[in-house]
């Protein structure tokens, strides 16, 4: 079964993603998107698609943001590690073992403020902030700076059927970093500012990440002794997450070998880098784990749209590129719809050949949490 699963990893970056992420110098046609990303489920990168927002020339400069968005109430996500959302040891006593699925302390501060609180974030990663609310918020907390961006991707939009369900904005530094998980929607993420740094595997490789159950736990932040608590949920509540740490300290690295191999020895995951004015598309449930380095104010910034499509509950994209050429084929064939609308239709036929993948995917989840 080991072998078979390794074949598995092989395959899929051999048949359908290749061995780098394809980088598109100009916005795709809905069709081209559809046809060539999201029916096989495969990343790109897509330069010159948001290069007429306002917000890349305004966002860079402190100034502008902290006065636009003066009398606004935004969510600040504190830690002392910069690791929000991550497995985290419940105590500071690292040899006893125990970890937790750890979130970050938040609490509502005019903007300005929270602006400062990531821009000041300590060198020694003792108190980082992180604008990172989720939740639509760059359409409830940001709104008065959203006319800056568009509300949504057109040809995006399009290609899918559907405007995005949620648009988020992210401001962080270098010290904010996202550990590795997948998202059940699909997600392009634009970067206004700075760089964003990605690290992906498709679903194919979930046992190299060795998804595990862990305690949900919160930051409280105390302001006047200026330190953090960590607490486990009650009543105990678990959250499955990846475990796996792709950049270890060097004291920790060969335990981490040891313990996770089928990461540290498989395939390399796709390393891609995302400038001001990029957009990665990331098909759901794709692995991502993501860090970033600040452009000239001091912080990155992105901005990311989100839409679940029902569709894509497809586990490897080696499937999509045996199955897609018979179905666009048919669809071309057979249907008297345009181009765009036939594609479309026909990837709601792939929801037939789903449970084949899904079969394979639980016996291989069973062998490796026997």
């Amino acid at each position: 079964m080991e072998k078979e699963i390794e074949n598995l990893w092989r395959e899929v970056r051999e048949l359908s993603l290749g061995s780098e992420i394809d980088r598109l110098h100009s916005p795709p046609s809905p069709l081209h998107f559809l046809r060539d990303y999201v029916s096989q489920s495969k990343p790109c990168v897509i330069s010159n698609a948001i290069s007429h927002w306002p917000a890349l020339k305004l966002w860079s400069d402190p100034a502008y943001l902290a006065g636009a968005l003066s009398n606004d109430l935004v969510s600040l996500h504190l830690t002392p590690n910069g690791c929000a959302d991550a497995v985290t040891p419940v105590s500071d006593d690292t040899s006893a073992g125990d970890l937790c699925f750890a979130s970050a302390h938040v609490e509502k501060v005019p903007f300005p403020e929270a602006l400062q609180a990531v821009r000041s974030s300590s060198s020694q990663g003792e108190n980082v902030g992180y604008l990172q609310q989720q939740n639509d918020c760059f359409r409830t907390e940001y709104s008065t700076v959203a006319s800056d961006c568009d509300g949504d991707i057109a040809w995006a939009t399009e290609a899918l059927g559907c405007s995005p369900e949620a648009v988020n904005l992210w401001i962080g530094t270098d010290l904010s970093v996202t550990s590795f998980h997948k998202d059940h929607y699909e997600n392009l993420y634009a970067v206004v500012s700075g760089e964003k740094h990605f690290l992906l595997l498709p679903p194919t490789d979930v046992h190299r990440l060795y998804v595990q159950r862990y305690p949900a736990a919160n930051y409280s932040y105390h302001r006047d002794t200026e330190t953090f608590k960590l607490e486990i949920e009650q009543p105990v509540r678990h959250v499955p997450w990846c475990s796996v740490d792709p950049y270890p300290s060097p004291e920790r690295e060969a335990s981490e070998r040891l313990k996770y191999p089928f990461f540290f020895d498989g395939p390399e995951p796709f390393h891609c880098t995302l400038k001001a004015g990029e957009i990665l598309y990331l098909p759901s449930l794709w692995f991502h784990h993501v860090s970033q380095t600040p452009g000239e104010g001091g912080y990155t910034i992105a901005v990311n749209y989100c839409k679940s499509i029902c569709i894509l509950l497809l586990s490897s994209g080696m499937t999509c590129s045996l199955t897609s050429s018979m179905l666009i084929s048919t669809s071309y064939n057979q249907c008297h719809m345009s181009h765009l609308h036939s594609v479309q239709f026909f990837l709601g036929e792939k929801m037939k050949i789903r449970n084949l993948v899904m079969e394979r995917y639980e016996e291989s989840k069973q062998h490796f949490s026997s």
